[in-house]
């Protein structure tokens, strides 16, 4: 193999390869002797069919295959022995070839940059602290026991009002029809809620146990019968038993049945639900900061073709009317993806940070503990996706590295309240409505990870 450097601008090189015939010929020779063994034709033992015969029958696949295995391995050849570190594919143009030819290739290479990386102590950014207020923790316990109703049996001659739970039977008709799906049976309805059919809880105020009473109502626009959607009607009701409200004590039996061993232990994991709530959106803020500072000290010569990757990604799911209009903030933010990417990539090899097997398990098992019940499908999802699996240890790789930068840098905590983040959110979120930021890319996998409490205030209720 012969290797000449043709040019060299910028980040990109040019190589002319030149690949004997005697070696190409070897390896034919090497792939005939190979498929002898394998091929079968009619007329000849297993293992006896002359190589002639087989060239003569399979010589253009053979070639092709040949071919192709020396432009990968020459190309990589090439690329090792030069030590380049390249960005993307290389393009390759042949120039000469065929049986019994040298081959001659030209191969274009793109290179990553070498980052030379600035001091990160002159970097300010703000690290913010959400504060809980006591109320909205008191507002928080109030929905929760909201959330696990408790009922107590009605007497007998007692009616009905808001807020009890009347358990009913009922059959339905339209124009004095019955249709399908037009009974049922032990419904319950909180009443007031009105989430059954609108309007149909009023008509069950002031009953009884026992009682017959007929309801008219519209069926839902939505009804899977589309021809009964908005038809009056007429559900004749038994009501099977009433039950009404009995407040909840808010005390560490109720924060037991919770899950939480104590009222101030059940309160301390509602600080961290909520907390947690508003965590991503701040974290993803002080991240952009740290971002955008970096990219501002920093002088990178960018890897083209790496750039056109990014504005394919960032545009793909575009119409092509919005690919034009935001043609040039696409390819700003392609560029900003791109040079910030490499910055914390020479960051993180300067401090030679690593992520391990049990991070990666760890986080897979933090998305499993957030689907309860979905716990294998999960795991099996990643083991069979290793793309899955690569973004995940790039998404880990990147905070590790930010967390790392964060105690480089003049990093200033700052508390706020709950409506203060939610202004700096909102704020934060809004220019970014079009386009992708560099700074929220990972995000959404976060946001996937719920926090442990949650379960306390999202029981499914049994009734409606």
């Amino acid at each position: 193999m012969k290797v000449t450097i043709n040019s060299k601008k910028g980040l990109k090189t040019s190589f002319s390869v030149l690949v004997d015939k005697k070696t190409i010929n070897k390896k034919l020779d090497e792939k005939l002797l190979e498929l002898q063994q394998k091929v079968h034709l009619k007329g000849f033992r297993p293992g006896k069919v002359p190589t002639s015969v087989i060239k003569n029958q399979f010589g253009k696949a053979i070639y092709g295959e040949i071919l192709e295995g020396i432009l990968k391995e020459t190309s990589a050849k090439v690329i090792d022995e030069k030590k380049i570190k390249i960005a993307g594919q290389p393009k390759i143009e042949l120039k000469t070839f065929g049986e019994g030819k040298d081959l001659d290739f030209t191969m274009e290479v793109e290179s990553l940059p070498i980052v030379k990386l600035k001091p990160l102590d002159k970097i300010k950014a703000t690290n913010y602290e959400i504060k809980i207020d006591n109320k909205l923790i008191e507002t928080r316990l109030k929905q929760i026991a909201e959330s696990q109703q408790s009922f107590l049996e009605k007497k007998d001659e007692e009616i009905s009002i808001n807020g009890d739970l009347v358990t009913f039977d009922y059959t339905a008709k339209v124009n004095g029809k019955a249709f399908e799906g037009n009974e049922g049976k032990n419904v319950q309805l909180v009443l007031g809620r009105d989430l059954f059919i609108k309007g149909f809880d009023k008509q069950l105020l002031g009953v009884k146990k026992k009682q017959k009473i007929l309801v008219n109502a519209l069926l839902p626009e939505n009804y899977p019968k589309k021809e009964l959607a908005n038809k009056k009607a007429d559900f004749e009701c038994k009501i099977i038993n009433i039950k009404k409200p009995v407040e909840t004590k808010i005390d560490d039996a109720f924060a037991k049945k919770t899950g939480a061993k104590d009222i101030n232990d059940l309160k301390n994991l509602i600080n961290k639900q909520i907390t947690s709530e508003y965590k991503n959106g701040l974290d993803t803020i002080t991240k952009k900061n740290i971002l955008d500072n970096l990219e501002e000290i920093h002088d990178i010569n960018l890897p083209s073709n790496l750039v056109e990757q990014e504005n394919k990604i960032i545009t793909r799911n575009l119409k092509k009317e919005e690919i034009e209009k935001f043609k040039d903030k696409n390819l700003k933010l392609a560029r900003s993806r791109i040079k910030t990417g490499l910055i914390l990539n020479a960051i993180g090899e300067k401090s030679d940070l690593k992520i391990k097997d049990e991070e990666i398990r760890s986080e897979i098992e933090k998305y499993a503990r957030s689907m309860p019940g979905q716990e294998k499908m999960v795991a099996d999802y990643y083991q069979k996706n290793p793309s899955a699996l690569a973004s995940l240890r790039g998404a880990l790789y990147e905070d590790k590295i930010i967390e790392l930068i964060k105690t480089k840098i003049n990093l200033v905590n700052k508390s706020v309240s709950t409506k203060e983040a939610e202004d700096l959110i909102k704020k934060f979120t809004q220019p970014t409505k079009n386009l992708d930021s560099k700074s929220t890319k990972n995000t959404k996998k976060k946001q996937t990870i719920k926090n442990k409490t949650e379960k306390i205030s999202k029981k499914p209720s049994k009734t409606v």
